[in-house]
């Protein structure tokens, strides 16, 4: 059935082998994602990329050809000393066994701990009367409103985003922008809606928040620094004096999380889909 007399315990066989490789490779990037061995490994690429380039039957250039042979020969000896922490790192994981134990925080959790760092931000707002305007990117790219702030590019905690409202510093006018469980950027100009039907006791922030909400479909969170009252808009909708628990509510609904790629875990917000 199969040439070279390949059975079918043969095929698995191969196939196990692949797929063990292709795992141990895929935990050991996971292990050196975010430290300084990732930028080593990216010079190992290139000396074995120069090294192919230059070889007789590409480029022939003999003598980096040589040298980059001497480098890979050498290497070896010198990857053991540059990659010591994190080779200890993997060797201590495997004696414990977690090496290959699947990551235990879920998607779920994740959600739940970004919406309580937004929620005790918003609480805290509230109570004091610090004005705040807060917009979550979902499937619209926000990249032009964006640009018109300062870039953050900061993990989103409940200290860091109440900070940057407090009044009298550098970045508390205008919004901050949300997006994949950073705050992107801050001080940011939204586009005020000239709804004539909005209340004119509403303020700009709120303004703002309708606009952002009329032009994508970002969920945008208000503070009212005259009232302390929260305020959501999405989809030109405005919904007024949220409690904790219906802003909670809301955010649950409205926000879902997602892994972009199955070798890095990062949450994005995205609005569900209906039905």
């Amino acid at each position: 059935m199969f040439d070279g007399g390949f059975e079918v315990l043969d095929l698995l066989r191969i196939g196990i082998d692949i797929a063990l490789v292709w795992y141990v490779l895929y935990k050991l990037i996971m292990l050196i994602r975010g430290t300084k061995a990732i930028q080593l490994l990216k010079g190992i690429f290139v000396v074995l990329g120069i090294w192919f380039l230059s070889s007789e039957s590409i480029l022939d250039l003999r003598t980096v050809n040589w040298l980059m042979w001497q480098a890979i020969t050498w290497g070896f000896l010198g990857i053991i000393i540059l990659f010591q922490p994190e080779l200890r790192r993997a060797l201590e994981q495997l004696g414990r066994g977690s090496f290959f134990a699947r990551n235990t925080t879920s998607e779920e959790e994740l959600l739940t701990r970004n919406i309580e760092a937004i929620v005790k931000s918003c609480n805290y707002m509230a109570k004091r009367r610090i004005g705040a305007l807060i917009t979550i990117e979902r499937e619209t790219p926000m990249g032009d409103y964006v640009e018109t702030g300062i870039p953050i590019n900061g993990r989103l905690t409940n200290e860091l985003l109440t900070n940057i409202f407090i009044p009298n510093t550098p970045l508390h006018d205008g919004a901050v922008i949300l997006k994949n469980e950073q705050i992107v950027a801050a001080a940011c100009y939204l586009p005020l809606s000239e709804n004539p039907f909005i209340s004119k006791e509403l303020g700009t922030r709120h303004r703002a928040a309708m606009g952002i909400s009329e032009v994508t479909d970002a969920l945008t969170i208000v503070v009212s620094e005259e009232t302390g009252q929260i305020s959501c808009t999405k989809n030109g909708e405005l919904h007024r004096d949220l409690d904790q628990e219906k802003l909670i509510e809301m955010l649950k609904q409205e926000l879902d999380f997602t892994s972009k790629t199955p070798m890095a875990k990062s949450w994005n917000w995205r609005g569900k889909k209906n039905g």
